[in-house]
């Protein structure tokens, strides 16, 4: 049943996208023949505006045909950890954290906090949070791996130029429906009390849970709901859905040890680098994608890195395929 609603929801979606698409379509075509018709030039910025959207909006749609994985349409389960640098690294994955919230916002999303970690002084130790939609999974998995700031920081009183790391992982949202064995025996299970945003109970219970599975290291944490109850059943979905990623990741490594794979793109890698100082610019390692427009990037103007790399990631299954 639940796969049916997600198959009737993502109908839905590219109807819906279709539709909005034909009628600013519409309203394009109109525009320009009214102009041509009354000769008025004044209406020309309009009608450029417009197509200018337009073509935005075709250009996304048409990436968004590349999203065919497994689960691409699923919801994305997103954790940022803040680096080595203390204050400033904490700072930095809390700026992460608003360019996800406001990319989500300004896509249609909405998102969830599930576990928040607050940073000694400012920022976030770490955050996991869920971002719901279709195809949230399938345009945030191009931010998994290690984000990059320089800046000047705004924490040091001499003004110097710093270096802040923060990682992001993502996974998707698994339907209730989905099974995987995991031995009891595996798990160390904690039980502790909210500590900031997104709890129910901050403070008061010790309802939040972390789950460490002993044999991968894994560990995921929940404090989100009400009870510690629904708090550990959540936590077990989000540790199936990462020993899930894990399988395929271990399949993948093995596939690329077989043809010799070159391209190293571990966990570990920088993917992308934000700059505010000496000059403006974020820059995607892997696409070559960049901005010069770094605060529109921080705003959650992250469309363009999200594209390039879907248009990446196919090239690389083509050249893989033909390998």
């Amino acid at each position: 049943m639940q796969r049916i609603q997600q198959d009737v929801k993502a109908l839905s979606f590219w109807i819906d996208k279709f539709t909005k698409l034909t009628l600013a379509y519409e309203d394009v075509t109109t525009l320009a023949q009214l102009g041509n018709e009354e000769e008025d030039e004044a209406l020309l910025p309009e009608a450029r505006a417009l197509t200018d959207k337009f073509i935005e909006d075709f250009e996304n749609l048409r990436i968004a045909a590349l999203l065919s994985g497994e689960y691409d349409r699923n919801n994305a389960i997103v954790t940022l950890h803040s680096g080595a640098g203390g204050t400033e690294a904490c700072d930095w994955a809390n700026m992460l954290f608003r360019m996800y919230t406001r990319w989500s916002e300004k896509n249609g999303y909405n998102t969830e906090v599930l576990d928040y970690l607050p940073g000694e002084e400012s920022g976030v130790k770490s955050v996991t949070f869920q971002i719901n939609g279709t195809n949230a999974f399938g345009y945030m998995k191009s931010e998994k791996g290690v984000h990059r700031l320089v800046r000047i920081s705004p924490f040091d009183a001499s003004g110097r130029r710093h270096t802040s790391f923060a990682s992001c992982d993502v996974m998707p949202e698994l339907p209730d429906d989905y099974k995987i064995d995991i031995n009891p025996d595996d798990l160390k299970i904690d039980t502790y009390r909210s500590s900031g945003a997104g709890g129910q109970h901050v403070n008061k219970t010790e309802s939040a849970i972390r789950i460490t599975h002993l044999p991968t290291g894994i560990v995921v944490a929940c404090q989100n709901e009400r009870s510690q109850f629904k708090n550990r059943d959540r936590a077990m979905k989000m540790l199936a859905a990462k020993l899930n990623l894990l399988s395929q990741q271990k399949q993948t490594e093995k596939l690329q040890s077989i043809r010799g794979e070159v391209k190293d793109i571990a966990w570990g890698s920088q993917i992308r680098s934000y700059v505010f100082h000496p000059y403006s610019m974020a820059k995607d390692h892997r696409t070559n994608a960049e901005s010069g427009n770094i605060n529109a990037v921080m705003d959650g103007g992250i469309n363009m890195f999200m594209n390039a790399y879907l248009v990446w990631q196919r090239q690389m299954e083509n050249e893989s395929n033909n390998s």
